[in-house]
């Protein structure tokens, strides 16, 4: 059976830098009726292990490391028996949340592959230091954490964010993927790369 793509949206706040905001956050399983790999796990272990029922997950992959994306994490990889596979260069910020660390490190280009597909990991640093892609050629999909959003790049105005960074991340390596690529985000509507490419100046001159 060939791989699908199931969303499931969780609640509940981000914090960092002494300040806390209600968000809705998007979890990402990937799979067949028998394997998944989930991709973040943020404040609901409950929902996200609910949705992967009884099916073998290979990994629960942290995009980055804010504790919007993470805080279920160690959670739903206790239950589900799953190794967690998280960006290095973020350890500072799963640490503030996480009293054990990650399982795997994720680098650029480590292939996790399930159901007959490849999740390449494209380090996109910008909106934190290890933040992380996720292409999967053979979907057309692209797992965008917090990096790109339907009508621009993420947020940068917290610690350990760059908009330079950010834009150079988007701009060498992900709108050199296929036009029709269709991105999932870590909040809100999918878009395409296609449709965010010709935008790309209009970001750099509103900046930040």
């Amino acid at each position: 059976m060939a791989a699908r793509i199931e969303k499931v949206v969780t609640s509940g706040t981000f914090e960092l830098d002494g300040g806390s905001w209600d968000v809705d956050n998007n979890v990402w399983i990937v799979g067949d009726d028998a394997e998944v790999v989930v991709i973040d796990a943020p404040h609901d272990a409950d929902a996200i292990v609910a949705a992967v029922g009884d099916r073998t997950v290979r990994a629960v992959v942290l995009t980055h490391g804010h504790n919007d994306h993470v805080n279920a994490a160690v959670e739903v990889a206790r239950r589900t028996g799953a190794p967690t596979w998280f960006p290095p260069a973020d350890r500072m910020l799963w640490d503030v949340e996480n009293g054990t660390p990650p399982d795997e490190e994720l680098l650029d280009g480590q292939e996790i592959s399930v159901a007959g597909t490849t999740l390449t990991a494209l380090h996109t640093p910008g909106h934190s230091p290890g933040s992380t892609c996720l292409y999967a050629e053979e979907l057309g999909a692209l797992f965008s954490g917090d990096t790109l959003f339907n009508g621009g790049p993420g947020a940068t105005g917290r610690s350990y964010s760059s908009f330079e960074t950010i834009i150079a991340s988007i701009r060498d390596v992900l709108l050199v993927l296929p036009p029709d690529t269709v991105v999932h985000t870590g909040h809100g509507d999918d878009t395409r790369i296609g449709d965010e490419a010709p935008h790309l100046q209009e970001w750099i001159t509103r900046g930040s």
